[in-house]
């Protein structure tokens, strides 16, 4: 087993728009996917498993073990529908990375999918008061798109490389014939700093051009239980990997 995409409900999805937001710097796309996601009510379709996913399973609020596991969500607004995919990890490795990516591009191609947003941060030294988001395509055409008058196109030499899922996604969709474009928010670049600020300027953007009807004030009154949620989940993983370079077995973990 490479990659598994399990299937777990069923939705009646033509065309649509694939919206990726996972861990990465200030967990810009997690937060901005994950707040889509619980305020449209999407409908879980599929679960992912993979032998590439690190090697523990996370203690839940209710005492339980859950296996490390992204999700692939479906909801429709005004006509469109959306598939989000979303999550508390990445592929641990770059075959890993591409070989994930290419299988959610082989599931979504089934649907026909006709578009692929990517959303990520950008790491900067200090804590940005008013975050930019700048943009990157595959298309010049999905730039154009989505032109608004708070979004960055000039990106070249900002960045470097584009690493991980919302890198990959953009450059391999080319590949397909889809258009795709990443959005790309100004965040703290420390690993437990939680860019929300930069989350909620991508949001804006996607709720204008999508019509998502998002209403962004619930996400400034939730600030404090996503902070709780994400910190803990960073918490564990960091023990994770902290724990996976050594061979003495520590008193925190089983395995």
């Amino acid at each position: 087993m490479t990659f598994k995409f399990k299937k777990v409900g069923k939705a009646t999805i033509r065309n649509p728009i694939l919206i990726e937001g996972l861990p990465g710097i200030g967990n810009v796309g997690k937060i901005a996917a994950d707040f889509i996601v619980d305020s449209l009510k999407a409908k879980k379709i599929y679960e992912v498993y993979s032998y590439n996913f690190p090697h523990a399973v996370f203690v839940n609020e209710k005492n339980l073990v859950e296996l490390p596991v992204i999700d692939m969500y479906s909801a429709r607004v005004k006509g469109q529908d959306l598939l989000l995919l979303v999550g508390d990890i990445q592929p641990i490795d770059e075959v890993s990375c591409y070989e994930f990516c290419d299988g959610v591009l082989d599931l979504v191609e089934k649907y026909n999918c006709k578009e692929v947003i990517t959303i990520g941060g950008i790491g900067l030294q200090d804590i940005p008061t008013d975050p930019m988001v700048f943009c990157t395509a595959n298309d010049p055409k999905m730039v154009k798109r989505y032109h608004s008058p708070k979004l960055r196109t000039d990106i070249h030499g900002v960045v470097g490389p584009i690493i991980g899922v919302s890198g990959l996604l953009v450059g391999l969709a080319g590949q397909r014939n889809i258009s795709s474009i990443a959005f790309l928010a100004e965040t703290y670049g420390h690993p437990n700093y939680l860019g929300i600020k930069g989350a909620r300027a991508v949001l804006e953007i996607l709720n204008k051009h999508l019509k998502l009807n998002l209403d962004l004030q619930q996400l400034d009154e939730e600030i404090g239980k996503i902070e709780k949620e994400i910190k803990t989940k960073i918490r564990q993983i960091e023990s994770l990997q902290k724990g996976s370079s050594k061979k003495s077995v520590e008193t925190n973990y089983i395995g």
